[in-house]
């Protein structure tokens, strides 16, 4: 079974939908024991860092998502970033699942705010990204990213390049939202889902 974590974001129920396309072999819960039974674990996200990390602890969850990593977990958008160790949004410490901080796109470029369809360019090998093709476009909407280090699996590319997908262990991250980027989101999450 896999558990999608729940902070009342309406991200949990656009992953909850498109994973219906795959499996029904799910549940959307906020509780930790059905995040502990999972075998695998979605860890959605949008908005804000400091409300979301604000929520994980009210629900007494920081913990919890820290020891997961020993079953696969899949972080989306903002959930890729709080898996990382520190965002500049907020000033916050995360998770720490992944190496590196997250920061803000230069407000030297003409628009912070990276959103829509953009190619990624596939660095490694993965499972995640089987029967992918190099260059297929994903839908991405932040303004906060990950620099290239030695988990990225993945970039793309916004006046700087970043890091669009992420693996250490078996933990995975994504910064595009595959519930939105049509049939190469659904493969991503087919993936997952077999992985």
């Amino acid at each position: 079974m896999i558990t999608i974590v729940d902070f009342g974001d309406i991200n949990s129920k656009e992953v909850a939908e498109a994973l219906k396309k795959i499996t029904d072999d799910f549940i959307i819960s906020s509780s930790e024991v059905y995040i502990c039974r999972a075998e695998k674990v979605i860890f959605p996200g949008s908005g804000s860092a400091k409300d979301v990390m604000k929520k994980i602890h009210l629900l007494n969850l920081f913990s919890v998502l820290r020891i997961i990593t020993d079953k696969p977990i899949l972080g989306i958008g903002l959930g890729m970033q709080i898996m990382c160790e520190h965002t500049s949004e907020g000033n916050l410490s995360c998770l720490g699942i992944f190496p590196g901080s997250i920061i803000k796109f230069s407000n030297s470029v003409q628009n912070p705010v990276h959103e829509g369809m953009d190619k990624i360019k596939i660095l490694k090998e993965n499972p995640l990204l089987n029967n992918i093709p190099d260059n297929s476009s994903f839908y991405f909407n932040h303004s906060y990213y990950l620099p290239v280090n030695d988990c990225t699996i993945a970039t793309a590319n916004k006046d700087i390049e970043f890091t669009s997908a992420i693996k250490k262990n078996l933990s995975f991250g994504v910064q595009f939202h595959p519930e939105k980027s049509g049939e190469p989101g659904l493969i991503v999450l087919e993936n997952f889902v077999k992985f």
